[in-house]
């Protein structure tokens, strides 16, 4: 999806004018892909924007930067308030956050310990990301050829930027072939996640998703949200190994993301999931994860960092 263009981006301690937030061209994290980031959002509220489970997304961009051994310079309160004033210089109401942590210029090579670390954090207004008809009626997904990383090639629990390659393939070999998105299998053959997404099915009325342990999926906020939120509204839940058979077989199944939201699975591998169209379990969470992160739940209002 194209970005649209905002004033202004944070960039190591300053907000930046967005056409002046550039970097060198021998920036060590283009060359070697070694950076981690975030995806967040913020949503409109009746009391202003509010950035959706803020707090746990920059302690997980801290995480990730602590395993791939990155000494970001800055506290988790600090890049917490970085956010909010971003949001806030460019009057959003509501938009996707990109905060990023690189490594800058003046070394090259594969060693990355001399380098500087730079931090910066970005945010535009951004729709569905897998667009409003997927969102509405649900989307077909491919089994991917690519596999996922095994853990102990690059670590599924960072969201490192040169790991999205993988990603990457993944979904240019799935719109190339006519789907939406592709599902990742793991090196042992079990489901892992979507190229941006965690992915769940239901079935006689349990929620299931594979457990990160396993599949070698980053653990997701919203994942976790919509475990959450399927708990309390009575239904079962539960973390469990699954195969590509168990996507076809499904009652119904759903993705989970920042930026991809809750977003109804119509078929896989063109097998219907179901009738085709999004069941009664998916559609009582996504309704209910809207409500949450738009402020109308007050069951959910921890969740909420209100931007004034």
């Amino acid at each position: 999806m194209p970005i649209t263009p905002t004033n202004y981006i944070w960039m190591d301690g300053k907000l930046v004018p967005w056409d002046e937030a550039q970097v060198h061209v021998l920036t060590h994290t283009l060359h070697y892909g070694m950076g981690v980031f975030e995806g967040v959002r913020a949503y409109p509220t009746s009391n202003g924007p509010a950035v959706f489970r803020l707090k746990d997304h920059m302690a997980r961009l801290l995480n990730s930067a602590k395993i791939y051994g990155i000494a970001v310079p800055f506290e988790l309160e600090t890049l917490i308030d970085a956010v909010k004033d971003t949001v806030r210089a460019n009057e959003l109401e509501s938009g996707y956050i990109r905060p990023l942590v690189y490594l800058g210029y003046g070394e090259m090579g594969l060693n990355p310990l001399p380098c500087k670390v730079n931090v910066a954090i970005a945010t535009w207004p951004w729709g569905t990301y897998l667009g409003d008809d997927g969102l509405k009626n649900g989307i077909r997904l491919k089994v991917s050829s690519w596999q996922r990383h095994d853990p102990n090639a690059m670590p599924g629990a960072a969201k490192g930027t040169g790991m999205y390659v993988n990603s990457a393939l993944a979904k240019v070999e799935a719109i190339h072939s006519g789907y939406d998105e592709a599902v990742l299998l793991n090196p042992q053959g079990f489901v892992s996640e979507c190229t941006g997404e965690n992915i769940f099915i239901v079935q006689n009325g349990k929620v299931i998703t594979p457990p990160t342990s396993l599949g070698g999926a980053l653990e997701g906020i919203t994942q976790d949200s919509v475990m959450t939120i399927a708990r309390d509204l009575g239904y079962k839940t539960s973390e469990q190994a699954l195969v590509r058979t168990d996507l076809y077989c499904a009652d119904e199944a759903f993705l989970t993301g920042t930026a991809a939201e809750v977003v109804p699975i119509q078929s896989v591998d063109d097998r219907l999931v179901g009738n085709g169209k999004p069941g009664p379990i998916t559609k009582a969470i996504q309704d209910t994860y809207f409500e949450a992160v738009r402020g109308e739940n007050p069951k959910y209002e921890s969740w909420l960092d209100r931007v004034k």
